[in-house]
């Protein structure tokens, strides 16, 4: 090796990230430039943001399908969180039984797609039980949401718990509490607070999968926002009704995330 190589000066690993990053952010104003100058704008907003297909969709998208996603998120989200705590509970359990019921249930509800069961319990299950449901009854979407957020929360639920210190549980048998009365009042105030942001975010990730509630058939009465957005767009030929309800979808979900986000952070200070 040369002099004249030894001494050639290297970039520091700070430096090589600064150039890595200000590459990517020049890779992306370029594409950016090419985006502006090469789409046909025009023909852009005819077929996605045509304006009298937009003010068409109000109110009813909101006052009809936005309330509907909200119902089977809110009914779906309470009913999965019971499910939820006693799944929790149960993995925690001494009795081996309980705990192979709740593993087997969990790993079962979070390997399937979230589609896939709600047609087996949204259809499958009624033809199992020779039960007719009429398309618009809101139980089996409801419940098929539900079985699939309980799995997925349970965990998170197992997992506050599991980092609620163990000398709260042993200071409050010392007291002479049971331990069902220990995990309810001293335990599990304590796991909620831990898993309100993650909580949260299962909230939003509930209120997207209310979408796929459509597969079952829906009616006027209990349609919801991305059935409503197909229905336009088969309507008129036009994604517009489909755009419009993505945007309706970012007003319920930003606000939500934003929410877990300052959750997580003031849960973060309290530590």
């Amino acid at each position: 090796m040369s002099t004249q190589e030894a001494t050639k000066p290297r970039l520091t690993k700070r430096q090589r990230a600064n150039l890595i990053r200000w590459s990517i952010y020049a890779a992306g104003a370029l594409l950016a430039v090419l985006i502006v100058l090469f789409i046909d704008w025009g023909r852009l907003a005819d077929k996605m943001f045509k304006w009298e297909l937009i003010t068409e969709q109000f109110p009813e998208i909101i006052t009809r399908a936005a309330r509907n996603s909200i119902i089977y998120t809110f009914f779906s989200f309470f009913l999965g969180l019971a499910g939820a705590l006693v799944l929790a509970l149960m993995r925690r359990s001494q009795a081996a039984p309980f705990r192979w019921f709740a593993a087997t249930y969990i790993e079962i509800f979070r390997g399937l797609p979230a589609l896939l069961t709600i047609i087996i319990i949204g259809l499958g299950l009624p033809i199992a039980l020779g039960v007719n449901i009429p398309p618009r009854n809101w139980g089996p979407g409801i419940l098929a949401l539900a079985m699939v957020a309980a799995a997925y929360m349970a965990e998170t639920i197992r997992a506050g718990i599991e980092a609620v210190p163990r000398g709260q549980m042993e200071a409050a048998r010392s007291l002479g509490m049971s331990q069902a009365s220990a995990m309810k009042s001293i335990v599990l105030p304590q796991a909620f607070r831990i898993i309100i942001p993650p909580l949260t975010n299962e909230l939003v990730l509930l209120l997207k999968d209310s979408s796929l509630i459509s597969v079952l058939g829906v009616t006027d009465l209990n349609i919801e926002l991305t059935r409503w957005g197909r229905n336009g767009v088969i309507d008129n030929a036009n994604a517009t009704p489909l755009i419009v309800a993505g945007l309706v979808y970012l007003a319920l979900t930003i606000p939500l995330t934003r929410l877990a986000a300052r959750l997580e952070k003031t849960a973060g200070r309290s530590r």
